[in-house]
């Protein structure tokens, strides 16, 4: 049956099953790491809201995985209403909890120059977790700035300026289930 797509949306790049999939495979792997321990996952708002909660509801599935899994937000911002980064990232909102000492793992929607990653690992790598990894949904190495360690990735992305779960352009778009293409005409050239 074909899907009828919103205006504005020019194709399907990656379906609800196959973003599913990463984030279970993300969450086996997660679990063999963890296994044991307590684990606070930091989602980085407004993106990262719908895989975070997929991620977590993933690993409460694989037995023997983490023992308790804590969930705490972080926001930065470095696009603004832009469909490029501006390279600087600033923080907007912090976690609520101390994670000193604490297994941490910052939870990106995707990685595209590295900035932000770079940011925020160096921001909480300072409050001395007892470690700190990143699981990202999304790796888009083709215009990495700044070379950041990412432990686990969910799907590398299409170089394309990609939509849904999530992901926004100008405040939409965000809530589609699945990672869609932008027709041309609605990014600024």
């Amino acid at each position: 049956m074909q899907q009828t797509l919103p205006p504005g949306i020019e194709r399907v790049l990656v379906t609800a099953e196959e973003i599913a999939d990463a984030n279970r495979r993300m969450a086996e792997a997660i679990a063999r790491d963890y296994a044991g321990r307590s684990l606070v996952l930091i989602g980085v708002l407004k993106g990262a809201l719908f895989v975070t909660a997929d991620l977590a509801r993933a690993l409460a599935e694989v037995p023997g995985g983490p023992t308790d899994v804590q969930l705490d937000f972080i926001a930065v911002s470095s696009y603004g209403n832009a469909h490029r980064s501006s390279g600087e990232v600033r923080l907007t909102q912090d976690t609520t909890h101390a994670i000193e000492g604490r297994h941490v793992l910052i939870v990106e929607d995707i990685v595209d120059n590295g900035h932000t990653l770079h940011y925020l690992r160096a921001m909480l790598g300072n409050r001395q977790p007892a470690s700190l990894r990143v699981a990202v949904l999304l790796d888009k190495p083709y215009h990495r700035a700044v070379d950041v360690p990412i432990d686990y990735v969910g799907l590398t992305c299409p170089d394309e300026f990609v939509v849904g779960y999530g992901l926004d352009y100008q405040e939409r778009y965000r809530t589609l289930p699945y990672l869609a293409k932008l027709r041309p005409e609605v990014l600024p050239a």
